[in-house]
C-alpha cells in the first residue's frame, strides 16, 4: 500500500521541510510515502470561500485517481489517539487497498461534496493548526503508528 499526503499550497518554512524530509525517509522504510504539493489558487480575493472550497475540490480530484482511498484531515473528523490511530491505519491496510490519501485542505476546509465523496475524515487535534505545521504533525503520526504497528520503541504508554 502507498501512502500520500496531499495538501494545499507549498511549505516555505525550512524546519517544516526538514522535518517532512526527515520523517519522509523514516517512512518509506516501512512503505511507499510521498507528499505531494497542489498549487494554491490563484485571485482567490475574488472568490467567496463555498467557491474556494469548490475549487480546491475540483483540484483534488484532478490529483487524484477514482480508485484512491481519500481520508481527509478535518478538524471535524474522528480523533484518535495514537494508538487508536495505528489501529485505524491497520484497518486500512488490511482491505488490501494500493493508495490511500490523506488531504489537507485548504484554510476554509473542505467542500462538502468532498466530504461525502471521502472514506474518512480524522481529526489530528480540536486545536486548529497552520496548514503548514499540520503535514509535520501528520507525518510524525503516521510514522508513530507504523511504530507501533512494528512494536518498536518510538511511542511509550
Amino acid at each position: 500500500m502507498k501512502i500520500t499526503l496531499l495538501v494545499i499550497g507549498k511549505s516555505d518554512i525550512t524546519f517544516i521541510k526538514e522535518g517532512l524530509d526527515s520523517f519522509s525517509r523514516r517512512l518509506n522504510h516501512y512503505l511507499p510515502f510521498e507528499i505531494k504539493e497542489i498549487a494554491a489558487i490563484k485571485s482567490k480575493g475574488k472568490m467567496s470561500t463555498a467557491q474556494q472550497k469548490q475549487k480546491e475540490r475540483e483540484l483534488i480530484l484532478r490529483h487524484t485517481d477514482p480508485s484512491d482511498h481519500l481520508i481527509l484531515l478535518d478538524e471535524k473528523g474522528k480523533a484518535y489517539s495514537s494508538v487508536a490511530f495505528a489501529s485505524f491505519l491497520q484497518g486500512v491496510m488490511n482491505r488490501g487497498l494500493k493508495h490511500v490519501v490523506f488531504i489537507v485542505g485548504g484554510p476554509f476546509g473542505f467542500d462538502h461534496a468532498l466530504k461525502q465523496e471521502a472514506a474518512a475524515l480524522v481529526s489530528l487535534s480540536p486545536m486548529t493548526f497552520s496548514h503548514q505545521l499540520i503535514r509535520l504533525i501528520f507525518a510524525e503520526q503516521l510514522y508513530r503508528a507504523m511504530t507501533i504497528l512494528n512494536n518498536e520503541p518510538y511511542h511509550n504508554e
